[in-house]
């Protein structure tokens, strides 16, 4: 089963071999839950290490269950929205260590970044006003949608409720990742 990303067309095992990649550099490693890291880890880490290992286990199950899973879905890409909800979750846990909590130093959260235990093209949006609900960077990228604007997820729920008919909307989940809307004013 193929789905678009903004890279390219992926399978969903490649999706997942994308969030939970090996770098090919070859110095001192260490290994956690699968992932081999070119460097040691700073201090700091064992603390946040059982959460990340929980999402991995997340990731590995996911890529188990679609293995044995019906390809038989009401829509082709759902498979994917699990990919995409656990990938925010680990970056969104990693962002909120940094920025709101200040729980982690910056010498772990680069190194976190630099190990793609969280998305940096997401946390970089989560820091601008205006994408701090951003659920994925597809919904943003003009490329992805058929009218060349942003995906109906980051319209505010307002709006959407206001231009439609009978004051009911007919919108429940994004293509791109299953998001139920992400506009920042929700």
């Amino acid at each position: 089963m193929k789905h678009r990303s903004p890279y390219g067309i992926y399978s969903i095992d490649s999706l997942l071999h994308l969030c939970v990649s090996v770098p090919t550099r070859i110095m001192k490693r260490t290994r956690t839950a699968g992932r081999t890291h070119s460097t040691v880890p700073p201090p700091g880490f064992e603390n946040v290490k059982e959460t990340l290992d929980d999402f991995d286990r997340q990731l590995k199950e996911l890529q188990t269950d679609s293995a044995k899973a019906s390809r038989l879905s009401a829509r082709a890409n759902e498979p994917a929205w699990q990919v995409f909800r656990i990938t925010h979750e680990r970056s969104r846990y990693i962002y909120n260590l940094f920025y709101r909590r200040k729980a982690i130093s910056r010498q772990l959260y680069r190194w976190l970044l630099n190990n793609r235990y969280a998305d940096r093209h997401l946390i970089a949006k989560w820091k601008k006003r205006g994408y701090e609900k951003l659920c994925c960077i597809p919904c943003i990228q003009q490329t992805e949608t058929q009218y060349g604007s942003t995906c109906i997820c980051r319209v505010p729920r307002a709006t959407l409720e206001k231009n439609s008919v009978d004051g009911v909307t007919t919108f429940k989940n994004c293509s791109h990742c299953g998001c139920s809307g992400c506009a920042s004013t929700d």
